[in-house]
């Protein structure tokens, strides 16, 4: 049996596992128990009463969070001529087109988000082996794929962060650092349940908010009410 460590057994003994914690409670104890050497991220864990493997139940989005996120970003842009002007001009990091394709090809991703113009991605395309299973594809659902590159570049530098349910029918998102202040992760927290429960596929029946968790990277879930979300958005069933 593996043995929990002191820090563990003093992370454990602050929360209470009946209890369901406001958003204003959780990120107080995530960020009390965040104690690693290093800046913990916060992450999200919801998990929703649909049905994954039914295309009319798939729960996906992009929002961008009021504090952001807490890291930088690198984001390369597959674009030509004006559009890749345009794109180095808005703060890509990386921008090109065949070249840069071929690059991809031998396998650099030195990247966290991939942009692609609508013109680009008969080329781009040709990447789905190396980027789909990192999840880096550009995608017009998420707004990567588009001539209006400073927006999207803009939004994601700002904090734009997708959200995707899994195949076990939960969804799991950084919200932020340890090191944010309270109120920030708050906000952040508050606008990702916002945007998951608007999403709510009309197919998916009975309740759709199953069960949430806040934590940091070496912490423990806290529990949150999923009361404090429901009013934010459809009617639960």
């Amino acid at each position: 049996m593996a043995k929990i460590s002191k820090r563990r057994q003093a992370i454990v003994k602050l929360l209470d596992p009946a209890k369901a914690y406001s958003v204003a409670e959780a990120v107080a104890l995530v960020k009390q128990t965040a104690n690693a050497k290093f800046d913990e991220t916060v992450e999200l864990a919801v998990k929703l009463g649909v049905d994954p493997k039914q295309a009319d139940q798939q729960v996906r989005g992009t929002v961008v969070l009021p504090a952001g996120t807490g890291k930088k970003v690198r984001v390369v842009v597959f674009a030509k001529g004006e559009k890749e002007k345009e794109a180095q001009a808005a703060g890509a990091d990386f921008v090109g087109s065949e070249e840069l394709i071929e690059k991809v090809q031998k396998g650099w991703t030195d990247f966290d988000v991939a942009v692609a113009t609508p013109d680009m991605m008969k080329d781009v395309g040709k990447l789905g082996k190396v980027l789909g299973p990192r999840g880096l594809m550009p995608n017009p659902k998420t707004g990567t794929v588009t001539f209006d590159v400073t927006k999207a570049l803009s939004d994601i530098k700002a904090g734009k962060i997708e959200y995707k349910v899994n195949a076990e029918a939960v969804m799991h998102t950084l919200v932020g650092k340890a090191s944010f202040e309270a109120k920030k992760l708050e906000l952040n927290v508050l606008a990702v349940m916002d945007a998951v429960v608007k999403a709510k596929p009309a197919a998916a029946k009975g309740q759709f908010l199953k069960s949430a968790a806040l934590s940091s990277t070496q912490g423990v879930g806290v529990k949150l009410d999923l009361g404090q979300f429901a009013l934010s958005g459809p009617a639960q069933n």
